[in-house]
């Protein structure tokens, strides 16, 4: 009986779940592979009144639940998605329920810097808490203070080491990192793994227009390569302000990059018809087939949200998968065409196929039990 019990329980210890709404589905199924598990079965859509419909076809009483739903565009409806999937979990008795959302919208409404507006930020957090999720799991805020927003447990990961190792690996020289004031403190954790001197931009947003007046470029630009670092690119207004204001400066090869692509209508036009070189995006919002162009690049955060969800799971340190120590941080691997290669950061060298060792696939299950590489995913 007692051994029978303890073989229950060693099962159970170990078992999460992991579901999507409609938002980025895509990401989801590569978390999934990268974990080695199936992802969950569930009913969401609309009624033609605009009603939204969930039903969650497995038994998840008791169960740890991983949500993965950004709320990305259709902003509004990706948020009621998130919402109420989260009150049907509650209400199926799901032991715990995380809201993975790599994208936290309305991130830009973090403070009264008007007269009678709304913080929204702290609106959609209040919601979130209130539906039910027991903590969130999200990846790069627009500022870092919305953590303090809930009043659940929030884990903040960051796409920066999986950026700069993209660019370490394309052996770029004379380089200088470029952001503005508010990406600062992660845009000098970006420029010292390339050890490389940091640029800042200094801007004002001109009234709620999407679109920003740069002041200012404090630092030392000219005649060198800059990569341009920020959170997102939305319009790409702000993006194509910096990028005039380096080339007047003498910069000879603009790139740039961010975690989150929301690529608003109008901004492919203004990235294609620019002298960016190459636009470094990663899958935390989904980009559409017609939003392609050959200056944008997307790497996928499935691994890294994936092994925080694991160690999440297990209660180890999430903060860990970004020290020295962490080959998460070392090593990706670049789907091209298809064709999974490993990336040496370390070496900047691209390994052959039969260096890997493990499989993410639900064809080949990775060992639950055992803590998998940690490696990175990417595609183009």
């Amino acid at each position: 009986m007692t051994a029978f019990g303890a073989e229950e329980a060693l099962v159970y210890s170990d078992s999460f779940d992991v579901y999507t709404g409609n938002a980025n589905d895509g990401l989801a199924r590569k978390i999934c592979r990268y974990l080695g598990v199936r992802l969950g079965d569930a009913e969401v859509f609309s009624f033609a009144n605009e009603n939204i419909f969930v039903k969650i076809l497995d038994n998840v009483r008791e169960k740890d639940v991983f949500l993965v739903q950004p709320t990305c565009h259709p902003v509004n409806q990706s948020i009621m998605e998130l919402l109420i999937m989260i009150d049907a979990f509650k209400r199926a008795s799901a032991g715990r329920i995380t809201a993975v959302v790599p994208y936290y919208s309305y991130g830009r409404s973090d403070k009264k810097d008007q007269p009678r507006v709304p913080i929204t930020a702290r609106l959609i957090a209040d919601m979130i808490t209130v539906a039910g999720a027991d903590r969130v799991l999200t990846m790069d805020l627009h500022q870092g203070q919305i953590q303090g927003f809930f009043n659940i447990p929030v884990d903040e990961l960051t796409a920066v080491h999986l950026l700069s190792n993209y660019f370490r690996q394309k052996a770029l020289t004379d380089i200088v990192v470029v952001t503005d004031l508010g990406f600062a403190k992660r845009a000098r954790t970006f420029a010292e793994l390339l050890d490389a001197p940091l640029a800042i931009i200094e801007k004002r947003r001109v009234g709620n227009l999407d679109r920003a007046e740069l002041l200012n470029v404090i630092g030392d630009v000219r005649g060198r390569r800059a990569i341009i670092v920020d959170d997102e690119v939305d319009t790409a207004g702000t993006l194509m302000e910096i990028v005039r204001a380096l080339v007047r400066e003498g910069v000879e090869e603009i790139y740039a990059c961010a975690t989150h692509g929301i690529l608003s209508e109008g901004s492919i036009a203004r990235i294609a018809g620019s002298p960016i070189r190459e636009l470094v995006l990663t899958d935390s919002v989904p980009l559409p087939t017609e939003k392609r162009i050959p200056q944008i690049t997307t790497l996928s955060v499935a691994p890294l949200i994936g092994e925080a969800i694991r160690r999440i799971h297990r209660g180890e340190s999430v903060g860990a998968l970004f020290s020295s120590e962490a080959s998460l941080t070392q090593e990706m691997i670049l789907w091209e065409d298809g064709v999974e290669q490993t990336l040496d950061a370390r070496t900047g060298a691209i390994l052959p196929p039969e260096h890997l060792t493990t499989r993410h696939d639900p064809d080949h299950p990775a060992d639950i039990a055992g803590v998998a590489p940690a490696r990175t995913f990417g595609d183009r």
